[in-house]
């Protein structure tokens, strides 16, 4: 089993709907395929399903068979991490769904960070605990892969969901922000491998299984956003021959290159995506990916040649990720 972070302390960078549309296209790939959204706003949750499926999932009171109702009895001390309740829109794809209530694990997350290197069993079992439920989550659909959503922040509660991840992938815009996200992302990330390390080795509970915690990054996807009258598409040019160094320096720890490299011949480069503007609509209205819409859906003339496009976009990437990642697909 494999598991796949897609990570960037910016927020607004696509990140959402990369998860959601490349875990459609495992799906179809025939690799199943848990998505899981460890992001407390919840929008991958909110992409799957619409409001009245969703409603009856967040109760206000009793159980939540969400990742947090999951994660709840260790929270409180009632006990262990139970197996989560896992959506499927589809055979071979599964969601564990998000919640709200998740930012409300932050402080004993925190807490028990430094309590891993006193050796206590508890911090284990709390930093080990998503990772317990995303594996249950997994075997339940009996998913090799699991694509994990995070939120856009460098706190306790991402810290945990990055150890679950054995790959990291990096979505970027191709503007300033984006590039001073990946100064901060690239030290943080091996800061929390090298931490991890050291805590892992002092695990006392001899049958808690937890993760290796190796958060290698595998690459970036850089989302290409609409051009804005305010922001000429010269400097989109400026911004995108600047990741490549940035991403190599900051994030793959590579040594600085003497000259500029083009982002189509940078091997961290896994794929730069059309924003695909005008299917996103048509997306949400039917709840479903971009690159599934039918003429019913209105998919029509330039629409349906888009959704052509968008299929071969995803499908490209996801077998990249894929080979990166060490993940078997087999030929269609």
């Amino acid at each position: 089993m494999n598991t796949i972070a897609f990570f960037n302390n910016k927020g607004g960078v696509g990140k959402t709907t990369l998860v959601y549309h490349l875990a459609w296209m495992y799906a179809r790939l025939g690799v199943n395929v848990l998505a899981a959204d460890l992001d407390p706003q919840a929008n991958l949750t909110s992409m799957f399903l619409d409001d009245e499926q969703l409603e009856p999932l967040w109760p206000e009171n009793g159980e939540r068979p969400t990742v947090y109702g999951a994660l709840r009895p260790l929270l409180e001390g009632t006990g262990d991490v139970t197996a989560p309740h896992v959506e499927q829109p589809e055979p071979g794809l599964g969601l564990v769904v998000g919640d709200l209530l998740l930012a409300a694990a932050e402080d004993e997350l925190s807490s028990q960070w430094p309590a891993c290197l006193d050796r206590r069993p508890r911090a284990f079992r709390v930093l080990s605990a998503l990772a317990r439920i995303l594996r249950q989550g997994a075997d339940e659909i009996d998913a090799r892969l699991i694509l994990v959503d995070v939120g856009p922040n460098l706190g306790a509660f991402n810290r945990a969901a990055l150890v679950t991840a054995d790959s990291v992938v990096v979505p970027l815009a191709p503007d300033l922000y984006s590039l001073q996200g990946l100064r901060n992302l690239g030290p943080t990330l091996r800061r929390w491998q090298s931490e991890w390390a050291e805590r892992r080795e002092r695990n006392p509970v001899e049958d808690l299984r937890v993760p290796t915690g190796a958060m290698r990054a595998i690459g970036y996807i850089v989302m290409q956003h609409a051009v804005r009258l305010d922001r000429p598409v010269k400097a989109y040019g400026r911004w995108m021959r600047r990741i490549p160094s940035v991403y190599g320096t900051a994030v793959a720890g590579e040594a600085a290159a003497s000259t500029e490299i083009a982002m189509e011949r940078d091997p961290n480069c896994l794929a730069t995506l059309k924003h695909y503007r005008s299917l996103m609509p048509l997306a949400q209205e039917a709840r479903k990916p971009m690159f599934a819409l039918k003429s019913a859906d209105g998919a029509i003339g330039g629409h349906a040649a888009s959704v052509q496009d968008c299929y071969r976009d995803f499908r490209t990437l996801a077998m990249t990720i894929a080979e990166r990642s060490g993940i078997e697909i087999a030929p269609s």
